[in-house]
Order: structure tokens, then C-alpha cells, then sequence
């Protein structure tokens, strides 16, 4: 029962997900949309990156809203906030009177997209064990690509219409699983973890018992083990380390934890997915093909990356996650250089050709899902409790500010000089697959609290690996805090 009920959180946080996937998604379609260019006066290709950089300009207020709330508001709550933040901001959006309010509403729902991200993957990897944890916190993305799905096909259904449900009806649509996910997120657990940082440790301890016990004695004492272990982890980071904010940048092995899931992070972008992802049709109008008919591809695409991410995330728990990022990020690479090199020869291009280069975008789908599952997942699992929610909201912000500026540069560099500038991401995919191969441990079948054994800085032994050394280095450690309190 306790296994269910974890996947069964871990399912609905993905909710999240799909609200960050149809939020990014929905805006390709609904620039593109005739009534909405008529309504807004044919906004220009700067305007157009306005509208969409807005959103991940909020984004980035969003993580630094995490950086600063999330230790004190804990999980949920935190959820709660940035689903209110999403309801607000969508229904901004629906009943936009004029781009202002437009601009405000997307920058709202930025702020909620950045707050989720940079909790959900996180929450789900506490409360989850280590042998399917990559899969939890992975829902995230599998969900994100529902969102583009649902996303794209409502803007592609939408256009056949020919009044301003065409492009109102759409925006309106993400206050679903807004609303969904702020009145559910109730029913769920608290993060045992961060129950344990509170000193709450009866509470963890329950917690713990409702999503991994399933009856059983193996469970019971697993529960048991894997509490021991959480508790003398804290209590060792404690009486080491003087935790404050500014701990994550003095120590060395949790700065480079810091720049590990920033760069995971950031390759994300790097790989030039969003440019894809947020103007497909302004890339297929330069391949001459019409806005609907740019749609469907994108909505087909969009279908496809719900099978990949599927296989992805099968694969991650059992394949791992280094090696996976290593063929993601040359596949995608290689898909966009390949495009670079055929856009050469667009000029008097037969329609071969076009399908090539509409078949390399297939291409890059394809290998970027490990990227994208895995950018939030490796930064959710890989820093202490004690700066966790600090780590991944930076890292996530790295994340949200490349996105931004690739939205508001994409437009003016695509119309300026065509295909030519997916050079500069297949240029940041070989740097990305050196970095991966040189610098990333894999963090495959480690609890959260084992991590500290892959980045050199562990201090005592783990209940789940030595329980009686664990019990023995914990006792000597309250010891000398005991003499240290009472001196």
C-alpha cells in the first residue's frame, strides 16, 4: 500500500507538468493564430519575443521565490503557492483586453511555472526510494510533453474557428490543471525529509510508514533503516557544517554539486529545444509552409515525444542517467547541424529536401527526451537536504534565464540568417557531451542521502548500507555535541 500511494503522489505532482508543457506550448500556436494577429494589430517579431520571454522572465522571479520560501513554507505548500500564482496568471491571459495585460498575465504564470519546477521534481524525489525515484521525479517531463500535446492540438483544433475563441479559449484552458493541482495538493504527504530538517521526527517517521511500508517486515524495516539514515545524515551535516544560505557557494563539494546541476540544467536550452518548441511555425514558414499545416507537424511531433518520453523513462532507472545524456545530447546535435548544412541549399529546394529537414526536427525530438527528463531529475537528487530546495531553485534558474534569452533572440536571429543559427547549439551539444563524459557521476541507485559518497564529503556510515556503523557514529557524534552543549 505504501509503494501505490507514493506513485500515486508522485503522478498527480506531474500535473505540474502538464501545466508547464501547456503553458510553453500554447503560446506557439496562439502567435501564430490570424484572429489573434488581427486583435493585436500583427505584433512584430520583437513584440512576439516580448510575449514569450515574458513568461520565462517570471519563470526566473519564480525560482528565486523558491530560493527564498521553500525551507520555510515546506513542500506543499509551496506547490499551493505556485498554483495559485498559475491560476491568476492564466485567467490574466484569457481576458486580456490588450497586450499589456496580456504580457502580465504570461509573466504571472511564469512566476508559478518557475515556483513548480524547481519544487515538483524535487518533492518527488523525497518521497520517493531510490529504485524508481528517477521515474517519479520524471513524470514531470513525460507530463510536460501531455502539456504540448493537448497544447498544440486545442491550438491546431482552435484555428478552424474564426472569431477570438480561436486564441481566448486556449489561454483560458490552463486554468484546468491550475485549479486541479492547488486544491489536490492537500491530500498529499509532506516531504519526510523536509518533516526531519524541521526536527519533526515523529511526524517523518509516520510519513515514511505511509509511503513505503506495505505490511510487510522487510518494509517495516527498511522504513525504519532508511529513517535512521535521513536523521544521522542531518545531524552530521549540522554539527560539521554552519548551514546558512551562502553554504552552497563555500563548501567545495556542494559548489560542485552547484555547477553539475547547473550545467545540466543549462544544456537543457543549449540544446536548442525551446527555439524549436516555441517557434515551430515561424521555422516551417520559412520552409514555405502554411500556419495550419505547421501546426499538425508540430501536433504530430508533439504526439511522438509522448512515446519517447515513455521508453525514457523506463530506461532511466535501469540504464541510469550519465549515458543517457551522452547519446541526448549528440543526437541532438547532430540533428540540428545536419539542418544548418541542408539550409545552405534552401533556395530552389525540391520537396525532398523539406522533408528532410522536417524529418531532422522529428530527429531531434527523439534524442533530446533524455535531456529533458533528466535536467530535472539530476539536480532534484543530487544536493543535501539541508541547501536542496536552495540548489535546485538556482539551478533551475539557470534554466529559466538561457530560456529567456533564446526567446527574445530567436525570432530576430531565425528572420536575420535562416538555419544558420542552429550552429551555435550544435556547438553547445559537443560541449555538453565532453562535459557529461568528464565531469557527471552517475547517481543511479543511491538514496538522496547517498549522494554525499559520490561527491567526496560523506561523514558516517548509512543505516541502509551499515546499520551498525551508523548506529555507532551517530552515538559518538551526539556524544561530542553532548560535551559541547554542556561546556
Amino acid at each position: 500500500m505504501g509503494k501505490l500511494t507514493t506513485i500515486t503522489s508522485g503522478i498527480f505532482l506531474a500535473i505540474g507538468g502538464f501545466l508547464f508543457g501547456y503553458d510553453s506550448g500554447i503560446i506557439t500556436s496562439t502567435i501564430a493564430q490570424p484572429r489573434f494577429v488581427k486583435y493585436f494589430n500583427n505584433p512584430s517579431d520583437s513584440l512576439q519575443g516580448g510575449i514569450v520571454s515574458s513568461f520565462q522572465g517570471g519563470a526566473i522571479a519564480g525560482t528565486i521565490v523558491t530560493f527564498v520560501v521553500a525551507d520555510k513554507l515546506g513542500r506543499k505548500r509551496t506547490i499551493a503557492l505556485g498554483s495559485a500564482f498559475a491560476t491568476l496568471g492564466c485567467a490574466l491571459q484569457a481576458g486580456a483586453a490588450n497586450m499589456a495585460m496580456l504580457i502580465v498575465g504570461r509573466f504571472i504564470a511564469g512566476v508559478a511555472v518557475g515556483i513548480l519546477t524547481s519544487t515538483i521534481p524535487m518533492y518527488a524525489g523525497e518521497i520517493s526510494q531510490a529504485s524508481f525515484r528517477g521515474i517519479l521525479s520524471g513524470l514531470l517531463q513525460w507530463m510536460l510533453s501531455w502539456g504540448f500535446l493537448v497544447a498544440q492540438w486545442l491550438g491546431y483544433g482552435c484555428s478552424f474557428t474564426n472569431t477570438d475563441f480561436q486564441w481566448r479559449f486556449p489561454l483560458a484552458f490552463q486554468c484546468i490543471p491550475a485549479l486541479i493541482l492547488l486544491c489536490g495538493i492537500w491530500f498529499l504527504q509532506e516531504s519526510p525529509r523536509w518533516l526531519m530538517e524541521q526536527d519533526r521526527h515523529e511526524e517523518a517517521l509516520a510519513v515514511l510508514h505511509k509511503l513505503h511500508d506495505d505490511g510487510t517486515d522487510a518494509t517495516k524495516e527498511y522504513v525504519e533503516l532508511e529513517f535512521r539514515e535521513i536523521r544521522d545524515v542531518i545531524i552530521a551535516d549540522r554539527n560539521t557544517n554552519q548551514i546558512s544560505w551562502s553554504s552552497i557557494f563555500r563548501k567545495p563539494s556542494w559548489r560542485r554539486r552547484l555547477l553539475l546541476g547547473c550545467g545540466v540544467q543549462a544544456f537543457g536550452p543549449l540544446s536548442g529545444i525551446n527555439v524549436i518548441n516555441y517557434y515551430g511555425p515561424h521555422i516551417y514558414e520559412l520552409l514555405g509552409i502554411g500556419t495550419q499545416e505547421s501546426l499538425m507537424i508540430i501536433g504530430i511531433s508533439g504526439a511522438l515525444s509522448i512515446v519517447y518520453c515513455t521508453i525514457g523513462l523506463w530506461l532511466l532507472d535501469r540504464v541510469g542517467r550519465v549515458k543517457p545524456l551522452i547519446v541526448s545530447a549528440s543526437g541532438c546535435a547532430l540533428a540540428l547541424v545536419v539542418n544548418a548544412a541542408l539550409s545552405q541549399h534552401l533556395v530552389g529546394a525540391g520537396a525532398n529536401q523539406l522533408r528532410a529537414m522536417v524529418a531532422m526536427n522529428f530527429v531531434f525530438s527523439f534524442f533530446y527526451t533524455p535531456t529533458g527528463i533528466i535536467s530535472w531529475v539530476y539536480p532534484a537528487e543530487i544536493f543535501p537536504v539541508d541547501i536542496r530546495a536552495k540548489g535546485n531553485s538556482i539551478s533551475t534558474f539557470v534554466n529559466w534565464t538561457l530560456n529567456l534569452i533564446f526567446a527574445q533572440i530567436s525570432p530576430n536571429a531565425l528572420s536575420a540568417i535562416g538555419f544558420k543559427y542552429f550552429y551555435v547549439f550544435f556547438v553547445f551539444g559537443v560541449i555538453a557531451v565532453v562535459c557529461y563524459s568528464l565531469f557527471y557521476p552517475e547517481t543511479k541507485g543511491k538514496t538522496l542521502e547517498q549522494m554525499d559518497e559520490l561527491f567526496g564529503d560523506q561523514l558516517v556510515p548509512h543505516a541502509l548500507q551499515d546499520p551498525v556503523g551508523a548506529e555507532l557514529a551517530v552515538g559518538k557524534t551526539s556524544m561530542i555535541q553532548h560535551v559541547e552543549d554542556q561546556a
